[in-house]
Protein backbone atom coordinates (compact mmCIF):
# COMPACT_ATOMS: atom_id res chain seq x y z
CA UNK A 1 0.00 0.00 0.00
CA UNK A 2 2.93 2.57 1.14
CA UNK A 3 4.33 1.89 -2.47
CA UNK A 4 1.30 2.24 -4.03
CA UNK A 5 0.86 5.26 -2.35
CA UNK A 6 4.54 6.94 -3.28
CA UNK A 7 4.42 5.78 -6.76
CA UNK A 8 0.58 7.70 -6.94
CA UNK A 9 2.38 10.98 -5.13
CA UNK A 10 5.33 11.04 -7.68
CA UNK A 11 2.95 10.61 -10.52
CA UNK A 12 0.96 13.75 -9.32
CA UNK A 13 4.27 15.34 -8.69
CA UNK A 14 5.64 14.57 -12.32
CA UNK A 15 1.89 16.21 -13.63
CA UNK A 16 2.24 19.06 -11.80
CA UNK A 17 6.21 19.39 -12.70
CA UNK A 18 4.72 18.87 -16.59
CA UNK A 19 1.77 21.39 -16.66
CA UNK A 20 1.66 24.60 -18.67
CA UNK A 21 2.51 27.73 -16.86
CA UNK A 22 0.11 30.46 -16.81
CA UNK A 23 1.05 33.80 -18.36
CA UNK A 24 -1.83 35.47 -18.30
CA UNK A 25 -4.95 37.23 -20.40
CA UNK A 26 -5.92 39.70 -22.31
CA UNK A 27 -8.70 41.19 -24.32
CA UNK A 28 -7.99 43.24 -27.82
CA UNK A 29 -9.67 44.44 -30.93
CA UNK A 30 -7.43 43.24 -33.53
CA UNK A 31 -7.09 44.17 -37.49
CA UNK A 32 -5.01 41.90 -39.68
CA UNK A 33 -3.45 42.21 -43.05
CA UNK A 34 -2.69 39.20 -44.92
CA UNK A 35 0.49 39.48 -48.10
CA UNK A 36 2.69 37.67 -49.78
CA UNK A 37 5.81 39.17 -50.00
CA UNK A 38 8.66 37.38 -51.89
CA UNK A 39 9.95 34.19 -50.47
CA UNK A 40 13.66 34.83 -50.42
CA UNK A 41 12.53 38.22 -48.43
CA UNK A 42 10.76 36.02 -45.85
CA UNK A 43 13.11 33.71 -45.91
CA UNK A 44 15.93 35.60 -44.86
CA UNK A 45 14.63 36.64 -41.51
CA UNK A 46 13.82 32.99 -40.51
CA UNK A 47 15.83 31.23 -37.87
CA UNK A 48 18.52 28.70 -39.44
CA UNK A 49 16.20 25.16 -39.98
CA UNK A 50 13.10 26.93 -40.52
CA UNK A 51 11.40 27.57 -44.02
CA UNK A 52 7.95 29.60 -44.79
CA UNK A 53 4.64 27.12 -44.25
CA UNK A 54 2.51 28.43 -47.09
CA UNK A 55 -0.81 26.66 -47.87
CA UNK A 56 -2.13 26.24 -51.18
CA UNK A 57 -6.01 25.94 -50.43
CA UNK A 58 -8.03 28.24 -48.44
CA UNK A 59 -8.70 31.70 -47.29
CA UNK A 60 -4.72 31.95 -45.98
CA UNK A 61 -4.18 30.49 -49.57
CA UNK A 62 -0.20 31.77 -50.37
CA UNK A 63 0.03 34.61 -47.44
CA UNK A 64 3.33 34.65 -46.10
CA UNK A 65 3.56 37.30 -43.73
CA UNK A 66 1.15 38.62 -41.24
CA UNK A 67 0.59 42.77 -40.01
CA UNK A 68 -1.24 42.69 -37.02
CA UNK A 69 -3.07 45.67 -35.43
CA UNK A 70 -3.77 45.33 -31.73
CA UNK A 71 -5.69 47.56 -29.46
CA UNK A 72 -5.16 46.02 -25.94
CA UNK A 73 -8.13 46.88 -23.69
CA UNK A 74 -7.46 44.40 -20.95
CA UNK A 75 -4.23 42.93 -20.39
CA UNK A 76 -3.91 40.65 -16.96
CA UNK A 77 -0.85 39.20 -15.60
CA UNK A 78 -0.16 35.64 -14.00
CA UNK A 79 -1.53 37.17 -10.67
CA UNK A 80 -4.56 38.88 -12.21
CA UNK A 81 -3.11 42.02 -12.31
CA UNK A 82 -4.28 44.65 -14.78
CA UNK A 83 -1.63 46.13 -16.65
CA UNK A 84 -2.15 48.80 -18.74
CA UNK A 85 -3.42 49.35 -22.09
CA UNK A 86 -1.29 48.97 -24.95
CA UNK A 87 -1.38 49.39 -28.54
CA UNK A 88 0.88 46.88 -31.01
CA UNK A 89 1.79 46.17 -34.54
CA UNK A 90 3.21 42.46 -34.93
CA UNK A 91 4.78 40.80 -38.23
CA UNK A 92 4.45 37.09 -38.12
CA UNK A 93 5.30 34.27 -40.83
CA UNK A 94 3.94 31.15 -41.07
CA UNK A 95 6.69 28.39 -40.53
CA UNK A 96 8.12 25.04 -40.21
CA UNK A 97 10.94 23.25 -38.84
CA UNK A 98 12.97 21.89 -41.65
CA UNK A 99 12.57 18.16 -41.18
CA UNK A 100 10.40 17.96 -38.59
CA UNK A 101 6.66 18.07 -38.13
CA UNK A 102 6.95 21.22 -36.03
CA UNK A 103 5.44 24.13 -37.36
CA UNK A 104 4.03 27.55 -35.76
CA UNK A 105 3.87 30.95 -36.26
CA UNK A 106 7.83 33.26 -36.36
CA UNK A 107 6.87 36.62 -34.73
CA UNK A 108 9.59 38.88 -36.69
CA UNK A 109 8.84 41.78 -34.63
CA UNK A 110 6.52 43.74 -32.61
CA UNK A 111 6.14 47.36 -32.36
CA UNK A 112 4.33 48.40 -28.97
CA UNK A 113 3.50 51.62 -27.77
CA UNK A 114 5.16 50.91 -23.65
CA UNK A 115 8.83 50.40 -22.51
CA UNK A 116 8.33 47.03 -22.13
CA UNK A 117 11.09 45.44 -24.66
CA UNK A 118 12.74 43.94 -25.90
CA UNK A 119 10.14 41.62 -24.22
CA UNK A 120 10.13 37.88 -23.67
CA UNK A 121 10.58 36.90 -27.41
CA UNK A 122 13.20 39.67 -27.71
CA UNK A 123 12.05 41.51 -31.37
CA UNK A 124 9.82 44.06 -29.32
CA UNK A 125 10.81 47.57 -30.13
CA UNK A 126 9.18 50.72 -28.87
CA UNK A 127 7.26 52.82 -30.99
CA UNK A 128 4.82 55.80 -30.57
CA UNK A 129 1.61 54.93 -31.84
CA UNK A 130 -1.77 56.79 -32.86
CA UNK A 131 -4.77 54.77 -33.27
CA UNK A 132 -7.88 56.04 -34.23
CA UNK A 133 -11.12 53.95 -35.44
CA UNK A 134 -14.67 55.49 -36.11
CA UNK A 135 -17.95 53.23 -36.99
CA UNK A 136 -20.97 55.09 -38.54
CA UNK A 137 -23.79 53.02 -38.32
CA UNK A 138 -26.50 54.07 -41.34
CA UNK A 139 -30.59 54.15 -40.89
CA UNK A 140 -30.77 51.04 -42.82
CA UNK A 141 -28.29 49.41 -40.43
CA UNK A 142 -25.10 49.36 -42.69
CA UNK A 143 -22.16 49.83 -40.49
CA UNK A 144 -18.94 52.17 -42.02
CA UNK A 145 -16.05 51.59 -40.12
CA UNK A 146 -12.88 53.93 -40.55
CA UNK A 147 -9.45 52.91 -38.96
CA UNK A 148 -6.17 55.25 -38.86
CA UNK A 149 -2.51 53.15 -37.72
CA UNK A 150 0.77 54.89 -37.53
CA UNK A 151 3.71 53.24 -35.80
CA UNK A 152 7.33 54.85 -35.70
CA UNK A 153 10.23 53.18 -34.27
CA UNK A 154 13.49 55.05 -33.07
CA UNK A 155 15.68 53.18 -35.40
CA UNK A 156 13.58 54.62 -38.52
CA UNK A 157 10.87 51.82 -39.02
CA UNK A 158 7.55 53.27 -39.22
CA UNK A 159 4.38 51.72 -40.32
CA UNK A 160 0.73 53.18 -41.80
CA UNK A 161 -2.55 52.03 -42.18
CA UNK A 162 -5.82 54.08 -43.62
CA UNK A 163 -8.43 51.16 -44.45
CA UNK A 164 -12.63 51.85 -44.54
CA UNK A 165 -14.64 48.75 -45.03
CA UNK A 166 -18.06 47.57 -44.48
CA UNK A 167 -18.42 45.60 -41.24
CA UNK A 168 -19.90 42.17 -42.12
CA UNK A 169 -21.66 39.75 -39.57
CA UNK A 170 -18.73 38.21 -37.69
CA UNK A 171 -18.57 34.61 -36.70
CA UNK A 172 -17.38 33.39 -33.25
CA UNK A 173 -13.98 30.47 -33.49
CA UNK A 174 -11.66 29.57 -30.87
CA UNK A 175 -7.57 29.07 -31.78
CA UNK A 176 -5.00 27.46 -30.49
CA UNK A 177 -1.21 28.58 -32.23
CA UNK A 178 2.36 28.29 -30.97
CA UNK A 179 4.18 31.25 -31.44
CA UNK A 180 8.24 31.33 -31.86
CA UNK A 181 10.53 33.87 -31.71
CA UNK A 182 12.61 34.86 -34.85
CA UNK A 183 15.64 35.66 -32.18
CA UNK A 184 15.78 32.69 -29.99
CA UNK A 185 13.88 30.10 -31.75
CA UNK A 186 13.91 27.13 -29.03
CA UNK A 187 11.12 29.69 -27.09
CA UNK A 188 7.38 29.89 -27.69
CA UNK A 189 4.46 30.28 -26.02
CA UNK A 190 1.12 28.76 -26.70
CA UNK A 191 -1.69 31.23 -27.04
CA UNK A 192 -5.41 30.06 -26.78
CA UNK A 193 -8.23 32.24 -28.01
CA UNK A 194 -11.89 33.08 -28.71
CA UNK A 195 -12.90 35.72 -30.93
CA UNK A 196 -15.35 37.53 -33.66
CA UNK A 197 -14.01 37.18 -37.02
CA UNK A 198 -15.21 39.47 -39.83
CA UNK A 199 -13.52 38.32 -43.11
CA UNK A 200 -13.23 41.93 -44.79
CA UNK A 201 -11.24 40.71 -48.00
CA UNK A 202 -10.63 37.28 -49.18
CA UNK A 203 -10.67 35.88 -52.79
CA UNK A 204 -14.26 35.54 -52.87
CA UNK A 205 -15.31 38.71 -51.31
CA UNK A 206 -13.94 42.47 -50.71
CA UNK A 207 -15.72 44.94 -48.40
CA UNK A 208 -12.76 47.12 -48.50
CA UNK A 209 -13.88 50.57 -49.81
CA UNK A 210 -10.23 51.92 -49.58
CA UNK A 211 -6.98 51.08 -48.21
CA UNK A 212 -3.56 52.82 -47.83
CA UNK A 213 -0.76 50.41 -46.54
CA UNK A 214 2.70 51.38 -46.08
CA UNK A 215 5.67 50.31 -44.31
CA UNK A 216 9.57 51.94 -44.24
CA UNK A 217 12.51 51.62 -42.67
CA UNK A 218 15.74 49.43 -42.15
CA UNK A 219 13.62 45.98 -41.08
CA UNK A 220 10.36 46.77 -43.50
CA UNK A 221 11.77 47.91 -46.02
CA UNK A 222 13.35 45.08 -47.73
CA UNK A 223 9.57 43.00 -47.36
CA UNK A 224 7.56 45.69 -48.12
CA UNK A 225 9.64 46.72 -51.74
CA UNK A 226 6.15 47.41 -53.88
CA UNK A 227 6.20 43.97 -55.20
CA UNK A 228 4.11 42.82 -51.80
CA UNK A 229 0.29 41.71 -52.91
CA UNK A 230 -2.43 42.22 -49.60
CA UNK A 231 -4.29 39.15 -50.43
CA UNK A 232 -6.88 39.41 -47.03
CA UNK A 233 -7.92 41.75 -44.75
CA UNK A 234 -9.69 40.28 -41.12
CA UNK A 235 -11.36 42.12 -38.51
CA UNK A 236 -11.69 40.85 -34.80
CA UNK A 237 -13.42 42.78 -32.98
CA UNK A 238 -13.34 41.42 -30.12
CA UNK A 239 -10.58 38.71 -29.22
CA UNK A 240 -9.79 37.11 -25.81
CA UNK A 241 -6.78 35.22 -24.97
CA UNK A 242 -4.92 33.21 -22.45
CA UNK A 243 -1.03 32.57 -22.19
CA UNK A 244 0.84 29.65 -21.39
CA UNK A 245 4.43 28.62 -21.42
CA UNK A 246 4.94 25.00 -22.58
CA UNK A 247 5.52 22.00 -19.99
CA UNK A 248 8.87 21.72 -18.75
Amino acid sequence: MRALLLGFLLLAAERVLAAEKYVGSNVDSRTILAFKVTDAAVQKFLPAGWEPDVTTVGPAKDVNLSVTFIDRIVNLDAEGKALDPVRIATLTIPAKMKGSETRGTILLCAYVSDRAVPGPYGVSVHASANMERKVRIDPAGTATVEESWEFRSQDGDSIQLQMQYIRGPSTPDKGEIKLYSAVKPEFYRIYRSEQSTDVVRSATADRVQKVQFKASGPKLSPLFDGSEQLIGVTSNPWYTRQTFLPAS
